[in-house]
């Protein structure tokens, strides 16, 4: 038995990543990246990739991880990737790690504000369990966890979204990021079918020959995780890595890894396989995302999971869309998770927890 099936009888951590956007130091750092970019003429956002909504705080994390310790209390360990940054209401824990920016990225890739360019470092953490669940903020579980919904011998589940499948094979700078990185798998996959029937070298996973491309993008959704299955994504598109390492923002041509190629991968050398996850996915910025807050209070329990995602964009912070999320995640998920802070605790006790144990470089 070699030492990653070991690993399949440890407990599965947790990896968030989290930002506070309202921070006004933070914010600061960030508007001086964006102007430095432009100067240069070298920034190329992605379509709402630099928009308030991709950053704001709405204490999604506090309610994820309440919802967490609901429905997956046997979790393993639970690492949070910040910069810098730390929850006013985050109680030191022996079971949660905050994860600085510096302590997984190479010190000349950052700052970085890009979610795509983060979430291809964590994989590295050192001490991560081989099977692990990768969260952001907005995405919350919903229901009980039965781990045979979302992890097989060899591999992990994924499931598709209820959006429009993606049209055209070329990169879109008009597109989201989520449009791009499906066009970029395809054209990264293709060309490897095409290699395979030429190379003979037994050291490289041969792709499943009957493997289809499909345009439809994958769900909001926790990503079950295999670290051995992510280091041998890494070894083997190598560039794709690289490229998406390269951002400072999200970027159109050089768009998320983890949220597609990583999954349309695993998918087309069998170690991923798709399922009926059932979910809710409820962007607060459209006209029907009242009536899906609704359907989510109907269905909460029954959810496998579902994703608040906050696309109010340059809406204020006191926007009642905004404020009805409050409100209804606190209705679901009233009960504090040993994450939180008692209330009598003085806030400057949040200083001291800062990462105090840097972690080392991994990668």
């Amino acid at each position: 038995m070699n030492q990653a099936s070991k690993n399949l009888n440890t407990a599965i951590d947790i990896v968030y990543l989290w930002v506070n956007g309202n921070d006004g130091e933070w914010r600061a750092k960030r508007e001086k990246y964006a102007q430095k970019l432009k100067a240069t003429g070298n920034l190329s956002f992605a379509k709402f990739g630099n928009v308030e909504g991709r950053y704001r705080d709405n204490d999604e994390l506090r309610f994820s991880l309440r919802a967490l310790e609901k429905f997956f209390p046997e979790h393993g360990h639970i690492y949070i990737v910040t910069d810098g940054q730390v929850p006013d209401w985050f109680q030191s824990s022996d079971q949660i790690t905050l994860v600085d920016h510096h302590q997984l990225i190479p010190h000349s890739a950052l700052p970085t504000f890009d979610s795509g360019n983060i979430e291809s470092y964590i994989h590295h953490i050192p001490g991560l369990s081989e099977r692990y669940f990768y969260l952001n903020d907005d995405v919350f579980f919903g229901a009980p966890v039965c781990l045979e919904n979302w992890f097989f011998e060899k591999g992990f589940f994924v499931s598709w979204s209820d959006e429009p499948e993606v049209i055209g094979n070329k990169l879109q700078a008009e597109s989201t990021s989520l449009e791009n990185a499906c066009r970029l798998s395809k054209q990264w996959l293709q060309a490897k079918l095409n290699k395979s029937n030429q190379r003979t070298d037994s050291r490289v996973r041969k792709m499943d020959p009957h493997y289809q491309h499909t345009s439809r993008t994958f769900s909001h959704s926790p990503r079950p995780m295999l670290k051995s299955v992510m280091m041998e994504i890494e070894r083997d598109a190598p560039e794709l890595f690289e490229r998406v390492r390269s951002t400072v923002f999200r970027t159109w041509n050089k768009p998320t890894i983890i949220s597609d190629f990583v999954l349309r991968w695993a998918l087309a050398h069998g170690l991923a396989k798709t399922i009926d996850h059932s979910h809710l996915y409820i962007a607060t910025g459209q006209s029907l995302g009242a009536q899906s807050l609704k359907h989510l209070k109907k269905q909460f329990g029954s959810l496998d999971f579902f994703c608040i995602n906050d696309t109010t964009d340059d809406a204020h912070d006191a926007d009642p869309r905004l404020l009805e999320v409050r409100q209804i995640l606190n209705a679901l998920l009233p009960n504090s998770s040993y994450s939180e802070m008692v209330k009598s605790q003085d806030a400057n006790a949040i200083e001291a927890l800062k990462f105090k144990q840097p972690l080392g470089m991994a990668v």
